[in-house]
């Protein structure tokens, strides 16, 4: 998909987690990251406003091969796992900083973890136009994940869900924003321009590096950056 960017107050203590999560530790440049198949996640020092829960996106979703062995591997390594209560093989797990991560079994998996889904939280008569915004700007493939209206993309399922509750903007909080990757960011930038969006950074390159990005924020206020060669060279 691209990567789930993270303001934490201990960088060192989140990076274990992480690693002990399953992410393996790599650079691009001057640019460090955890990957894990399906996403990257970066972590920038900071006193995020608040957790995942409570803003648009309400948490994010990773698939367990195993989910038993994963768990056990986790508890072993000092990560505090909760059961989830709707289907088999569900759990949670919350960073110190309030980031909500569900996991879901599926055995049919390559490998014992991987990016699964980002999980909106709207206003119920938002669902809808949610859905159909990130197909029109995102290319993300309509469809139901359950009962819940989703979206598809390369490497990840978007899912919108309603909420009762007023919900906040992602940025400043700990999930500061979500990454999607694009092959060509200014021929991106120039169609998503051409359908109305404003950018709250144009495209750029991270000085010291060939990686480019941009932001913007969904009427929602889900921040997002665009990346191009985010990944390390292989």
């Amino acid at each position: 998909m691209g990567h789930l960017h993270l303001v934490v107050r201990d960088v060192d203590e989140q990076r274990k987690f992480w690693i002990a999560f399953g992410g393996t530790p790599v650079k691009n440049g001057p640019i460090e990251l955890i990957e894990f198949p399906g996403v990257f996640v970066m972590l920038r020092k900071g006193d995020p406003a608040a957790g995942s829960v409570g803003s648009v996106v309400n948490h994010i979703g990773f698939n367990a091969r195993n989910s038993a062995e994963s768990v056990a591997k986790w508890e072993a390594a000092g990560l505090k796992v909760e059961a989830g209560g709707r289907q088999p093989g569900q759990f949670f797990l919350t960073t110190s900083d309030g980031v909500r991560i569900e996991i879901i079994e599926d055995p049919s998996i390559a490998t014992p973890l991987k990016f699964h889904h980002v999980h909106f939280n709207v206003a119920a008569d938002q669902v809808v136009p949610m859905q159909a915004w990130y197909a029109r700007m995102f290319d993300a493939r309509p469809g139901m994940r359950g009962t819940q209206k989703a979206g598809d993309i390369p490497g990840a399922n978007l899912t919108y869900g309603g909420s009762k509750d007023p919900v906040a903007a992602t940025k400043g909080r700990a999930l500061d924003h979500i990454g999607f990757e694009v092959a060509d960011l200014d021929s991106f930038a120039q169609k998503l321009k051409a359908q109305g969006i404003m950018f709250d950074s144009p495209p750029r390159t991270v000085p010291n590096s060939t990686t480019k990005v941009a932001f913007l924020t969904d009427p929602w206020g889900t921040y997002i950056e665009l990346t191009q060669g985010l990944a390390p060279a292989e």
